[in-house]
Formats: structure tokens, sequence, C-alpha cells
């Protein structure tokens, strides 16, 4: 990895300089969805097209993930809520102009199904947020996309 980002909390979802948030129903219950995004990380691939590959490292507390175009991250678990939030930070990455990253994952029951919620907060140089900020709809759409794909691998694989 390149380099090391600033260490931050969950508050950091409500004072990031940058937020991006997006939301999403999918029709599987919310412990089934908390699994397939906690539990069951290397599957990320299957499901999240801009990731190509994630790893569980250090016994679970963290993950290190790939993103097409060479992106790399060391991420931290910071929140571990079973059915309901899942968030990790960014440690590490090579990742240009990058300063702060916590990703929060919110899940909420919507009838039969889940409400699922990704808060994206970050900060970084001013050509990063000027480059978020243009690439929001696409950072959007990829996201429901990725909701997408993960609510058709949940309705084939769950019994």
């Amino acid at each position: 990895m390149a380099r090391r980002l600033r260490t931050v909390g969950r508050d950091f979802t409500d004072s990031a300089p940058m937020r991006l948030v997006f939301a999403a129903e999918v029709s599987a219950p919310p412990d089934v969805v908390y699994r397939a995004l906690a539990d069951d990380v290397a599957s990320w691939p299957s499901w999240f097209t801009a990731v190509t590959r994630a790893t569980p490292v250090d016994g679970g507390a963290g993950r290190e993930v790939r993103l097409r175009g060479g992106v790399r991250f060391r991420e931290t678990i910071v929140a571990t809520d079973p059915g309901h939030c899942y968030a990790y930070r960014v440690d590490e990455t090579n990742a240009p102009g990058l300063r702060a990253l916590l990703e929060e994952w919110r899940l909420t029951p919507e009838g039969s199904g889940t409400r699922v919620q990704w808060t994206f907060a970050a900060d970084g140089t001013g050509l990063f947020r000027l480059v978020l900020s243009l690439g929001r709809a696409g950072v959007g759409r990829s996201f429901r996309d990725a909701v997408r794909r993960l609510d058709t691998r949940l309705a084939t694989t769950t019994p």
C-alpha cells in the first residue's frame, strides 16, 4: 500500500467533507443481507462489480479489497451490528488524493425485505473532492446495480 489514511470513527459519516448517501431495497430480510456483507466478504466481487477481490484479514477484523483499475484498500471493521449496520474505514490505500474514508451499510426492515443505505464518507484533496462530486451519479449507479445483483444472488442462494 502506498499511504496510511487518517483514522476516523463512525461519527465521520456525519462530519466528513464529502458524503455520498444512496439507498435501495432488496427482498431478503436484514439478517440475510448482513451476512452477505459482513460474513461472506469473499463473494463481494460476484455482486459488486467494482470489486475484483475482497479478503478478510486479521481474523475478520479487517479486509483487503481491490477495485477495478488497480485501487487497493486495507480496511478495519468499525461496526458489526448484525441485521442493522456494517461499517469499515480505510487505513491504507494507493488511491491518490484520499485522506480519510469510511463506508457504512445500514439495514432497515422494509416490508418483508430490507432497505439498504450506503454512506460513503470521505475527505481528500480539492481535486479528489471535485472528481468525487463529478462522479456522484456513477457511484450511485454502481451502488444500485450492486444491490440489484445482491438481491438476485440472495434470492437464488437463500433457502
